[in-house]
Formats: structure tokens, sequence, C-alpha cells
């Protein structure tokens, strides 16, 4: 199993490096070049979102992208630190995230239906640490690579 961590400021011009390094280590990993397109488009709505999220709580904490390979699988998990629903500092019970009024939850549930379009497996978990999107795409066999 191989793991590439990378964490950027929560700043929209890290987004790209974020895409690119992730489509970088997927090429690598063996996931099929006419899906990179996907998990650059993917990886870039996600990292986006939580960029979003820290700037509209405030936040400083950097955005965690986590890339593994292993063995059929390459997936990335984009983590943030900002508070789901109902946990301890959330300042909204209902809905979306913690404090988020309806422009930004409903960019937040946008956000997410372009990256559930793109992923056939993708999960979405927040807590009172903050909230994580993991992704996941096959890659090709060891003995179909060249």
């Amino acid at each position: 199993m191989t793991t590439v961590e990378l964490r950027f400021s929560a700043q929209p011009e890290h987004v790209r490096t974020a895409r690119l390094v992730a489509a970088a280590v997927a090429r690598r990993a063996g996931v099929d070049e006419a899906v990179l397109d996907e998990v650059r488009l993917a990886v870039g709505e996600a990292c986006s979102r939580a960029v979003g999220l820290h700037r509209g709580h405030g936040i400083t904490a950097p955005i965690k992208v986590v890339l593994t390979e292993e063995d059929k699988t390459f997936s990335i998990e984009v983590g943030d630190e900002v508070p789901g629903p109902g946990t301890e500092g959330s300042r909204s019970g209902s809905g979306g995230r913690a404090g988020a009024d309806e422009d930004a939850e409903g960019e937040d549930e946008m956000g997410l239906a372009v990256i559930s379009g793109l992923v056939d497996d993708m999960e979405v978990s927040t807590s009172d640490e903050g909230g994580v999107i993991r992704m996941s795409w096959p890659t090709a066999s060891v003995s179909a690579l060249p």
C-alpha cells in the first residue's frame, strides 16, 4: 500500500495543485487514462468545497488530502475541520454543515451532487472533528500494465 498525503492552506489557488497531484498519483497507481479527468474534477470539487467550508467558518487549519494506492483500488480522502451538524462547536442542528447559511448549504449540496456524478464509489462522513469525502476508483491489474 502506497500513501501520499497533501496538506494545503484554505486558499482557492491551491486547489489546482491538489488536482494535479491527484492525477499524477492516480496515473502512477494504474487508474485508467480515460478516468483521469473524472479524478481531477472530483478532487477539484471536493477540495473547493473544503476550502469554502474552512473560509466560511474562519478555520485556518490546512485541508488534508490523502491519496492511497491499494491492491486493486486507488482512493482519495479530502478532509476538512468543520464540525458536522449537532456536534460541539456546531451552530446549526439541521441540514448542511455547521453554521451554513442557505446559499452556502445549496453550494455544498451541489458540490456533493457533482462529485457523486463523477465517482461511483463515494462516501461522505462528518464528526465533531470535521468532514471527509472518500472517493475510490479501480486500478488496472499488475499484469495489464506494460
